[in-house]
């Protein structure tokens, strides 16, 4: 035989090798066929009882067909929870403070990489476990209606459209770029009007009318869903007489059909069992199994799917076809996330340890944690501080070296969490003389420490504040008296009276009050005893470095409030009540404390047109404005625009409503231009007799501010009817 032959003979010997082998391959692990297609052929070589198997948070191994166990719940809220050593980002309030869904955006790259490097090293060693997983429950999209439901701190505020911007840019990132491939998947919770109370969330029955479900409660799901969210999780409680998780009008009316919604529904833990057990809408797990399925469920946080739906199936409530519908849903996340697939084949692959914590993941919490710091009073300018001139520092106060208010709820766990002590201690170096105590706790309102030697020190940082055992969710904040809920704004006596007793001791020194927590507080019972205040939020890892930043001025605070600091809760409607009339700055008249948006700096800004703005709008256009926003202060800094309209005087029309934000940095004595674009159909309401979307014509208003009640510019426009 000639070489040549040789050499034909041995490539066809491989060429038909390779076809072979290619043919063995089953269409659900060959990365070339379509989605659907190895969805379809994976459905078609599965049991019942597998299928079934498939449809619980725990999803069971199927070894038949090389499929391992999943467990599909994880939590990033803030950062890879749970799950070991992750890079702690503020709370999820205290990054919607910040307005800059671009920062937010990076911020969840970040986790979502650190996501994929721990799932990587996880499975080396074959280890299957909870909290390891690539399926996030978050973000958490409800709409903050009222400050005293406990789990507030882990929305983006009151107002659907900055929850909306800041929950797709967080989606975004989480889930990655790539077109073939999932970085990590987002769960869009809880689905819907879901605001609390949190110690009768399993029975609750939350009565809203089509009008506020629309314009406020169902806004920024809307929103994810357009933006490309991969799953949605549905809400412990009833909406108008029916549990969520059986609720076919919002999950597939509404969800599929009307949203176009490609992706999987998941039941918050236990919801299912709650249907039959609190919510008693159904008798039983067998028929509860049989009506989320038909509803729209594809997923079981608890066991009643894996435990019930083939005995729904054997009594003729459901068939196997509809389980398959739910199961197809499951797949497509999963041959998404690339678990059929070769891992070497994964764009993220090689994300191994060296992706988790890094020095730029820390570096970005330091930022976003600055960044979301609220300074709500500077008397006389107090602040910043100029170290040269304070060569004793006190710090103390409750939450002064408190871990839980740094890291909030639903956290991971790091070996360098900056406290704010030990930021304002590095800041200033050893030359420096620094002292800390606790000085109060939440309770003892006689006993105090360290305010003899806070009178002895050139300045004062008091940090108080809630905690997330006073404030959360329903278990965890176990401290709370309402079942995680509050029952009033107040900060704790203890604090109150201690920051008197301080006051007293520190005399004409300036003091510092730092508060900590996620969601409005009376401001105004310490205000008295502080010559600034800044409102830290629980700031993650690097809050104390954070701290320390904006103390001394290395950066201009920048944080803005994303909800309604109110003067008193008598001024609110009752806490069940879910109508949104008085409530939020969109719907409420009454006295604040500080209004939504509201966030001071250490310079100023000032405004102008560049060019004029069209007066007259149709249905289909975007509204556009060109302006220069100039830095007029005494150093460099980032301003907040925050663009409002106002609204016709139309029967139930919000106050004003955010429809624009944008965060510039300028240096100080430069501008800025600013292009704004608002789509008219942005200002769309709910019509409650034709039940559908209008933009209703006549006279409006564009106010352009640092804060829902500031008019640096205002604009008057016209919609006209077409």
């Amino acid at each position: 035989m000639g070489k040549h032959m040789f050499k034909y003979l041995l490539f066809v010997l491989l060429i038909s090798s390779n076809i072979t082998s290619a043919q063995d391959k089953p269409t659900y692990r060959d990365a070339s066929k379509s989605i659907d297609s190895r969805v379809n052929d994976l459905l078609s070589r599965l049991t019942l009882e597998e299928k079934v198997s498939l449809l619980g948070y725990n999803s069971k191994a199927v070894p038949r067909l090389g499929i391992p166990a999943y467990n599909w719940w994880n939590e990033a809220l803030h950062g890879v929870a749970r799950a070991g050593e992750a890079t702690i980002f503020p709370q999820a309030i205290g990054m919607a403070a910040t307005f800059n869904d671009d920062l937010l955006h990076q911020v969840s790259t970040a986790i979502s990489t650190e996501a994929r490097a721990k799932y990587n090293l996880a499975i080396a060693k074959d280890r299957h476990l909870q909290y390891m997983g690539l399926t996030f429950w978050t973000p958490n999209i409800n709409i903050f209606r009222d400050p005293r439901w406990g789990r507030g701190q882990e929305t983006y505020g009151e107002d659907p459209f900055l929850t909306g911007t800041m929950g797709t840019a967080f989606v975004q990132g989480l889930q990655g770029n790539d077109p073939n491939h999932l970085k990590a998947s987002a769960t869009a919770k809880h689905f819907a009007v879901h605001s609390g109370p949190e110690a009768t969330r399993d029975y609750f029955d939350a009565r809203v009318d089509e009008k506020d479900l629309r314009e406020t409660y169902l806004y920024a799901f809307h929103a994810l869903v357009n933006g490309g969210v991969e799953s949605v999780m549905s809400a412990y409680n009833k909406v108008n007489g029916t549990p969520n998780s059986i609720n076919k009008f919002l999950l597939t009316d509404v969800l599929r059909k009307e949203w176009g919604f490609k992706g999987h529904v998941v039941t918050d833990c236990g919801a299912l069992d709650d249907v039959y057990s609190t919510h008693k809408s159904l008798p039983g797990p067998v028929e509860t199994a049989a009506a989320a399925i038909k509803a729209g469920i594809d997923l079981d946080c608890s066991t009643v799917l894996q435990n019930d739906a083939i005995k729904a199936v054997q009594k003729g409530l459901l068939t196997e076809k509809e389980i398959d519908g739910a199961l197809a849903a499951l797949l497509r996340t999963e041959i998404k996330l690339g678990f059929y697939d070769d891992a070497t084949a994964s764009p993220y692959y090689g994300y191994g340890a060296d992706s988790v914590h890094n020095a730029a993941h820390v570096a970005l919490a330091r930022k976003a944690a600055q960044q979301s710091m609220v300074l709500l009073k500077n008397d006389n300018n107090v602040l910043p501080l100029k170290k040269a001139n304070y060569s004793s520092i006190m710090v103390l106060g409750a939450n002064a070296a408190s871990l839980d208010a740094m890291i909030a709820n639903y956290h991971g766990t790091s070996s360098k969490v900056v406290n704010f002590v030990e930021g304002i201690t590095a800041a200033v170096g050893p030359g420096t003389r620094v002292e800390y105590d606790q000085g109060s706790d939440y309770k003892d309102t006689v006993h105090f420490g360290g305010t003899w030697a806070a009178g002895n020190a050139d300045a004062t940082i008091a940090v108080i504040g809630l905690s997330p055992v006073l404030e959360g969710e329903a278990g965890d904040a176990f401290l709370s008296e309402t079942g995680g809920d509050r029952k009033n704004l107040s900060l704790p006596a203890s604090e109150i009276a201690f920051m008197k007793e301080l006051r007293k001791s520190v005399k004409n020194k300036p003091i510092v009050a730092v508060i900590t927590a996620g969601s409005d507080v009376d401001i105004d019972a310490i205000a008295p005893y502080a010559d600034a205040i800044i409102f830290a939020w629980y700031p993650g890892e690097q809050g104390g470095n954070a701290l320390a930043d904006i103390v001394f001025g290395d950066v201009s605070p920048s944080g803005h409030l994303p909800l309604t600091f109110y003067k008193a809760l008598s001024n609110v409607p009752d806490y069940k009540d879910y109508s949104m009339k008085g409530r939020t700055y969109r719907y409420y008249t009454g006295p604040v404390q500080y209004p939504f948006g509201f966030g001071l700096s250490y310079t100023s800004f000032a405004y102008s047109l560049k060019n004029e703005m069209k007066h007259g709008y149709k249905p289909t256009d975007t509204i556009s404005v060109n302006l220069q926003v100039k830095n007029t202060g005494v150093m460099d800094g980032d301003e907040v625009l925050q663009a409002y309209i106002q609204y016709p005087q139309i029967d139930r029309m919000p106050v004003k409503e955010l429809k624009g934000f944008k965060r510039v940095t300028v240096i100080k004595g430069n501008e800025q231009t600013i292009t704004l674009k608002i789509p008219v159909r942005e200002l769309q309401k709910w019509d409650m007799t034709s039940h559908g979307w209008k933009v209703y014509p006549g006279s409006y208003k564009l106010v352009l501010g640092s804060n829902s009640q500031d008019e640096k510019l205002a604009l008057p426009f016209t919609i006209k009817e077409k």
